[in-house]
């Protein structure tokens, strides 16, 4: 495996990470491997490539290690986390610019708790085969490089599983539990090592905390708002799984929404709704105040920071309004204006009344077919006849995907994948890599039957 590797995040204080390396594994092969994203990256691969995506080998310029970070999860603080299972062997420099290049289920790290610090086949290809289609559909998002099987079986409360090492890509690994983790420890050096980091790495055109929490905000506003607009849920918005610079990043029990139901939640962890579909942009704004709280150590005069940096979080709303209706008003191929934000308004709630498949139905838009879904409710001859003037449905269907990974089709998927069999991966992963063209296969974009539909999702740990 060679690279172009240059590590600046191992040159930074000691106290941010621990050197760790990988635990070699008994009989590794190869699950997949993300050839485009490679040679975008500058990495050439030799026939033994799943030694080194499963730990077994170290990349000549890589310099591993764990990464510490604390944070809230579910609202409840706890303050020391850290990669637990993942293991970060460096940054590469390749078309992209700096990405780091990190290692998922490679055994225990001094983070692990009481975990084994492995991961099985279902995180493995969901997160893969997830953030592949997230890409695809243009949201900012982690990568996956390549999957390998370790060939051992590692015990969850299933039982015994396959176990599997994701390698996955990054703009960076830094959370809002990064900042969190030296704010609580009161390590202001440490603090401002990372936030001078973060500076350089994200956010070169800022100069101040200010700066930064804006274009946080920005970002963050901006993400959730394209989340919402492909009806993802993510399930498990913890500080820790917060991205300083607005990427998805951990995709555990996320999940895709079939029928629109604005309060859905899948995660099994998620008994309160916290993380629920429409719950989203208040928990990114919640996320952010966390962020403003721990960087507070670092102001020059307190006072005045509590109050610029409220008034810089109280603004995610709006930001995150307009772009909601930027996303939305563009589903449905009108200009933002207070129109498009009533079409908008009125279309959700006959869907969730009818019951109406969130992806299907904005497709169906520029297939000229929405009556199809939302045709028999009381109040869709006077929208559709609005939802008319002034439409331009020519890019709707570049705009609204055929194709999500769906939860049925991904646990279909897994449960052929521990059998040896990686065909619906492959088939599945193709029609995603294009989500904005008819898959050939129909049944690919089709909502569940109700034997085939999948209620919660786990975590995976």
């Amino acid at each position: 495996m060679n690279a172009n590797w240059d590590n600046t995040y191992a040159s930074l204080p000691v106290e941010m990470y621990k050197k760790q390396t990988p635990t070699p594994v008994t009989s590794p092969s190869g699950l997949a491997l993300n050839n485009s994203l490679a040679e975008e990256l500058g990495i050439s691969f030799d026939n033994d490539w799943f030694e080194y995506i499963s730990g077994n080998k170290l990349p000549n310029g890589a310099d591993p290690i764990s990464q510490a970070y604390a944070g809230h999860q579910f609202g409840h603080w706890n303050p020391q986390l850290g990669d637990g299972r993942a293991i970060l062997l460096g940054e590469v420099i390749g078309s992209f610019g700096r990405v780091d290049l990190q290692l998922k289920g490679a055994g225990r790290t001094p983070w692990s708790r009481s975990g084994d610090g492995r991961a099985w086949y279902g995180p493995v290809l969901r997160e893969y085969l997830v953030s592949e289609a997230m890409h695809a559909l243009g949201i900012p998002t982690t990568r996956a490089l390549a999957a390998a099987a370790t060939g051992e079986k590692i015990l969850r409360e299933q039982g015994p599983l396959p176990g599997a090492v994701l390698c996955r890509t990054a703009s960076s690994h830094i959370r809002v539990g990064t900042f969190q983790f030296f704010a609580s420890q009161n390590d202001l050096q440490s603090l401002q090592s990372l936030f001078d980091y973060t500076i350089k790495r994200h956010f070169p055109k800022s100069k101040t905390i200010e700066d930064l929490l804006e274009q946080a905000v920005q970002k963050h506003a901006s993400l959730v708002a394209n989340w919402m607009g492909v009806g993802f849920i993510h399930g498990v918005m913890n500080t820790d799984n917060s991205h300083i610079a607005g990427i998805t990043i951990d995709y555990g029990p996320c999940a895709f929404m079939d029928h629109f139901i604005p309060t859905k939640v899948f995660s099994s962890i998620d008994r309160q709704g916290r993380y629920a579909y429409n719950n989203q942009p208040k928990m990114a704004a919640w996320n952010l105040a966390q962020l403003a709280t721990a960087l507070l150590p670092l102001a020059s005069e307190r006072e005045s920071a509590i109050k610029r940096y409220t008034e810089i979080i109280h603004g995610f709303a709006d930001v995150f309004e307009k772009a909601n209706s930027r996303v939305h008003s563009k589903k449905i191929g009108h200009e933002p204006s207070k129109k498009s934000k009533e079409l908008t308004q009125t279309l959700l709630k006959m869907m969730a009344q009818q019951g109406a498949d969130y992806t299907q139905t904005f497709r169906a838009l520029g297939e000229g077919k929405v009556d199809k879904y939302i045709g028999s409710h009381i109040d869709f001859p006077h929208w559709h006849e609005s939802w008319s003037e002034g439409v331009n449905t020519e890019d709707l269907c570049q705009i609204n995907p055929a194709i999500i990974p769906r939860n049925h089709l991904i646990e279909e998927m897994i449960n052929k994948a521990i059998n040896g069999d990686m065909e619906l991966f492959n088939t599945l992963k193709s029609a995603l890599d294009n989500p904005f063209k008819n898959p050939k296969n129909s049944k690919l974009s089709m909502p569940p039957e109700k034997n085939e539909m999948v209620t919660a999702t786990f975590c995976g740990t």
